[in-house]
C-alpha cells in the first residue's frame, strides 16, 4: 500500500475493544523459553510482531498450537537451536529479546541486528552492558550479535538511560544467573511489571516490581505458567484522541484501567469527559 486516503470530520459511534499490548507480548513470548515446559499465553494480538515471534519459537523447535485466535500454547521442552534465523529477526526490532532467553536458559543466542519500523537509531548497547555484567561475551560480525557464556553469575547492573528492552533483557538473562541481580535505573512501565509477574509465576524471584530498582535471585530453574497479556494502553489513548477529535461519544472495552496510569486524567485536564465503568471507559 502506497497511501491512506483519510477523509475526516465524521463523527464517531459505537464500541470498540482493546488488543493485547504488542510492547508486553514481544517480551513475554520470549520469556515462555526460559521454562522449559508448557506455557499459554492469552490476549495476543493479531499483528505482524506477534506472528514473527511464533514463527521464532517453531524454528527454534517449540511447538506452538493455536487455541485461539488470541491464545497461544506454547511448549519449549525441546528447542533444537540458540540461533535465531536472519529473515525472521530483521523483521522485528524486538527480536532481541531472544537473546537473553536463550542466553538464560542456554549460555548462548545469536540473532541478526533488529528489524522492524524505522523510528531512527535504537541502539542495544544497554542490553550487552547487561549481558556481560553476567559475565557473558558478546561479539557483533555480519550483522549478527551473538552472545556467549559458561556460567552466569548475579551482578550489579546500572543502566546509562531508562530502557524497557535493555531491562527486560536484564531480567530474563538473570532470573537463572547464580546469585543475586540488582538493576538500578530500571524502566517500570507496565510491560515490565507484566513480564514479573509472569516471571514470578513461573518460579523466578524478582523483587521491587514497578520501581526503578530491581532485585532478582537467581534460581535453578522455571515452570510453565497460564498469562494474559495485558490491554494496549497506546491503543486507548489514541481511540480516546480520536473521539475528542472528532467530538464523539464511544465506548472503549477492556482497557485495562487500572494500569492507564496518567493517561485518562491527563485526557480530563483538556476538558474530554473519560468515564469509567468498570474496565470499560
Amino acid at each position: 500500500m502506497e497511501k491512506f486516503v483519510i477523509t475526516g470530520g465524521k463523527p464517531l459511534h459505537g464500541e470498540v475493544t482493546i488488543s493485547g499490548a504488542k510492547n508486553a507480548a514481544v517480551g513475554i513470548l520470549p520469556a515462555t523459553i526460559l521454562a522449559a515446559d508448557v506455557c499459554v499465553i492469552e490476549n495476543l494480538p493479531d499483528i505482524s510482531d506477534v506472528s514473527v515471534s511464533l514463527k521464532i519459537l517453531s524454528t527454534l523447535g517449540a511447538q506452538v498450537k493455536m487455541l485461539n485466535r488470541n491464545t497461544y500454547e506454547i511448549d519449549t521442552r525441546h528447542l533444537v537451536t540458540t540461533n535465531v534465523p536472519d529473515d525472521l529477526s530483521r523483521q522485528m526490532r524486538a527480536s532481541y529479546y531472544f537473546l537473553g532467553a536463550l542466553l538464560g536458559r542456554f549460555g548462548s543466542g545469536q540473532v541478526a541486528m533488529p528489524g522492524g519500523c524505522n523510528l531512527g537509531p535504537r541502539p542495544i548497547d544497554q542490553h550487552l552492558k547487561a549481558f556481560t555484567a553476567f559475565g557473558a561475551e558478546d561479539s557483533v560480525e555480519y550483522g549478527q550479535i551473538h552472545v556467549k557464556a559458561e556460567h552466569l553469575t548475579g551482578a550489579h547492573v546500572f543502566f546509562d538511560t531508562v530502557s524497557v528492552g535493555a531491562t527486560m533483557n536484564a531480567m530474563l538473562a538473570a532470573v537463572l544467573a547464580e546469585g543475586v541481580t540488582t538493576i538500578y535505573n530500571a524502566a517500570c512501565e507496565p510491560y515490565l511489571q507484566q513480564l514479573s509477574t509472569m516471571l514470578n509465576r513461573m518460579g523466578a524471584r524478582i523483587s521491587g516490581v514497578g520501581s526503578n530498582l530491581l532485585t532478582i535471585e537467581g534460581v535453578r530453574s522455571l515452570s510453565g505458567t497460564e498469562h494474559t497479556i495485558l490491554p494496549d494502553m497506546i491503543e486507548v489513548g489514541s481511540f480516546i484522541g480520536m473521539a475528542a477529535m472528532t467530538g464523539s461519544e464511544i465506548t472503549i472495552k477492556n482497557t485495562g484501567y487500572d494500569k492507564l496510569g496518567i493517561i485518562p486524567d491527563a485526557f480530563r485536564r483538556l476538558g474530554i469527559t473519560v468515564e469509567q465503568r468498570g474496565d470499560d471507559i
